[in-house]
């Protein structure tokens, strides 16, 4: 039995090598096969992010294209707007004085000729104060009706005066001669022809004395004459001014025109400088444009604009830029020339738009949705075929309304898509169909 054993031994651990050896390929085996599936996934992964995505898939009806072209292009910026008054065209009426609206004759939105009275207001005051200037005038008159009445009188004495005087002196003069005479016949003394002509000279003393007294009196009563006339004048201009205050508590509209506005209430209180009405000449209305201060910077007086009213377009030009920027736009006013569309009156909204120049021979598209002049921006640019686009840089120059220069990255015959593509950003590449 021992001998049996013994001789199965060497058997037994033979099988039990074999047994080892195939365990240990076995295990070798799922260990080459575990690396070499590993392996795999790992070029598969390396592979799949090496891919490109998937170009999305766009609608070409639902994408606005333009061809790349080469030619003239004419720069142009729009902008809205509104029709407003000249300065000339427009008359804003203010209270001059204190009052109180009695009554509304006329509605905004009317047309009044210049004597129509819009409104009528009252000041017990001013009817108090004016009354009582006409009675100073009155009384200022009288004055100086009187004062010039007894000035002539004065005057009519003083040359009475002087004519006697004047008088005197005459005979004075003509018995000196007649004593000379006399004396030279020996018929007078001595004696009385110096007495006759010291007469004379005592009497032309005199006279000179008197003609100048005369000249004097005149200058005087002229002067006192003209502060009475000035005192006059000044109440006559008192009483007028009351007048024309009492006058003004009728409003009138002034010039022909319509009414645009009339804000006040009947019982209304006013006080000097309040706004009364507004009255605006609509064949005098001139178009003012809000520009992007963006697209403003090459508008110029007299550059050639036209104005859309929505019921004509009216052709003008431009007559002032506003220098100064508020909320982001440029106030440009354009001059009107022409009549106005039916319908045009102040307030009207339009759309304005303003030649700047032309450009004679450039590479021109649509603008795009997105991207200023001179500036860098990404399209996409359709393939010949047709079915797809690739992402391009394009650098853009000078813009227009609707068009934009091409300086780089786009060439006559290329179409692009010039509508918003920013949900695609992270392709380079779309389907189109």
């Amino acid at each position: 039995m021992r001998s049996a054993l013994a001789r199965a031994s060497p058997l037994s651990s033979a099988m039990d090598i074999v047994r080892e050896d195939l365990s240990q390929k076995r295990k070798r085996k799922r260990i080459v096969l575990a690396g070499a599936g590993v392996a795999v996934v790992l070029l598969i992964t390396l592979g799949l992010s090496r891919l490109k995505p998937a170009a999305p898939t766009v609608e070409k009806s639902a994408v606005w294209m333009d061809t790349v072209k080469r030619g003239p292009m004419r720069r142009e910026v729009r902008g809205p707007g509104s029709l407003v008054p000249e300065s000339e065209g427009i008359l804003q009426i203010s209270a001059s004085t204190d009052a109180r609206v009695e009554r509304l004759l006329i509605q905004p939105g009317s047309t009044v000729a210049p004597t129509a009275i819009l409104l009528e207001m009252s000041n017990s005051e001013l009817q108090r104060d004016a009354l009582d200037a006409d009675w100073q005038l009155k009384a200022a008159q009288a004055e100086m009706t009187n004062t010039r009445v007894r000035l002539q009188k004065e005057l009519m004495d003083q040359q009475a005066a002087a004519a006697t005087v004047q008088s005197d002196y005459h005979q004075a003069q003509l018995t000196a001669e007649t004593n000379e005479g006399l004396f030279k016949d020996g018929l007078v003394a001595n004696l009385t022809l110096k007495l006759s002509r010291v007469r004379a000279e005592e009497l032309a003393t005199r006279n000179e004395i008197e003609h100048k007294r005369l000249a004097v009196y005149s200058d005087s009563a002229k002067a006192q004459e003209d502060v009475q006339r000035a005192k006059v004048e000044q109440l006559r201009a008192l009483a007028d001014l009351k007048r024309s205050q009492l006058d003004a508590l009728h409003v009138r509209a002034g010039i022909a025109g319509v009414l645009q506005e009339l804000p006040l209430q009947v019982g209304q209180r006013v006080v000097p400088g309040t706004t009364l009405a507004k009255v605006v000449q609509p064949n005098k209305l001139k178009a003012q444009l809000k520009i992007a201060e963006t697209q403003a910077k090459d508008i110029g007086i007299g550059q050639p604009s036209s104005i859309d009213t929505r019921n004509g377009i009216v052709k003008g030009k431009v007559s002032r830029v506003d220098p100064s920027v508020q909320n982001g736009t440029v106030t440009v006013d354009v001059a009107l020339k022409g009549e106005l569309p039916k319908g045009a009156r102040p307030d009207l909204s339009v759309d304005g738009t303003i030649e700047l120049d032309l450009l004679p021979d450039v590479v021109s598209v649509g603008r795009p949705a997105f991207g200023q002049e001179q500036n860098l921006v990404t399209l996409f640019r359709v393939t010949p075929e047709g079915d797809e686009a690739q992402r391009v840089k394009v650098r853009l120059g000078k813009s227009s309304v609707n068009t934009v220069q091409i300086l780089d990255g786009l060439k006559p015959g290329d179409r692009v898509i010039l509508s918003d593509m920013s949900a695609w950003d992270a392709y380079d590449r779309v389907r189109l169909k």
